[in-house]
This record gives C-alpha cells, sequence and structure tokens, in this order.
C-alpha cells in the first residue's frame, strides 16, 4: 500500500508544482541564466611587468571617439595635447607612471596589525587579571632572599656552584 507522501508527490507532479519549469524558478532559474565570459579571448589590463595589452581599454568607441581616431591618422602636429591623452586613453587605463605610483594601502595594512596587537594585549591583560591564579609566594623578592641566605648557610655547591662565589669572612659577594 501507497504511503501519504507518496500520494502527494503523484497529485503535486499532476498539478505541475513538480514540473522542470516550476524547479527551474524555484532554484532562481527565472528564464534569466548567467553569463559567463570567454577567456579565451584577450582582455584588458595593467600590469607593470607587461605593460603593453594585447587589446585596448576600450573597445566599443563612441561617435566622438570614432572621429578622434579618424583624425588621429592624419598630422599629429594639428593634434592638441587634450587630444593626444585622450587618444592615449582609449588604448590604456594607466600611465606606466601611475602603475608605479605607490599607493596607501600600507597604512590600512599598519592599521590592521595595530588593531590586532591592541586586541591581542586586551585578552592577555584579561587573563592576568581575571584567569591566572595569583603568584605564588616564592616568587616575592623577600622569599628569594631568604632562599640565597637559606643556600648560602648551607654551604651549597661550595666549589664551583653557588656558595664558591660568596665570602664568608666578609660576608659579601666575592669580586
Amino acid at each position: 500500500m501507497l504511503s501519504l507522501p507518496a500520494l502527494r508527490v503523484g497529485t503535486l507532479a499532476r498539478r505541475g508544482v513538480l514540473g522542470a519549469a516550476s524547479i527551474r524558478a524555484a532554484h532562481g532559474h527565472s528564464g534569466h541564466v548567467a553569463t559567463q565570459e570567454d577567456m579565451s579571448v584577450p582582455r584588458y589590463y595593467d600590469k607593470r611587468s607587461f605593460p603593453l595589452p594585447d587589446v585596448p581599454f576600450h573597445a566599443q568607441l563612441g561617435t566622438e571617439q570614432k572621429a578622434l581616431k579618424e583624425k588621429e591618422k592624419g598630422s599629429w602636429k594639428q593634434l592638441s595635447n587634450e587630444e593626444k591623452v585622450a587618444l592615449y586613453r582609449l588604448k590604456f587605463n594607466q600611465t606606466f607612471a601611475e602603475m608605479n605610483r605607490p599607493s596607501n594601502e600600507w597604512k590600512t595594512v599598519l592599521g590592521g596589525i595595530f588593531i590586532f596587537f591592541s586586541f591581542t594585549g586586551l585578552i592577555v591583560w584579561w587573563q592576568r587579571v581575571y584567569v591566572f591564579p595569583p603568584k605564588p609566594r616564592s616568587l616575592t623578592d623577600e622569599w628569594k632572599a631568604q632562599q640565597v641566605k637559606r643556600m648560602l648557610d648551607m654551604r651549597m655547591n661550595p666549589i664551583q656552584g653557588f656558595s664558591a662565589k660568596w665570602d664568608y669572612d666578609k660576608n659579601e659577594w666575592k669580586k
């Protein structure tokens, strides 16, 4: 005997709810399919190591740009400096000097590093205050002085060790 979900699938398929069109529409394919660029065709890019790209920066030219390209075929002495720059900008996006210009990205990187260090410092401070237990009393200067005195009284390592550097007659360290 068929279960209830199996009967529902049949009913939905007959009504067209589970058809191919409704599935495509549910998954975002409502007639508009994203196109993928053809990567076998040369593309424009600015690169310092390869300053002459295979294709111009502006592939489709407007009416003013086409008129300027026609004027380019004549004498360059008749062109103004603005027209020469406009012709250059048709072929290239940036000049070589603009490609070599230093950026301000180092400020962002340095700022991020300082933010990271300050956040880490806050975490270390919080751990020292709230997480770590208090220092043991054996790390105080008073305790260390008593420990040194006890080691000298016991004459520990009198040949080459700790007691060998203490002058017991003068009660001071040997010079």
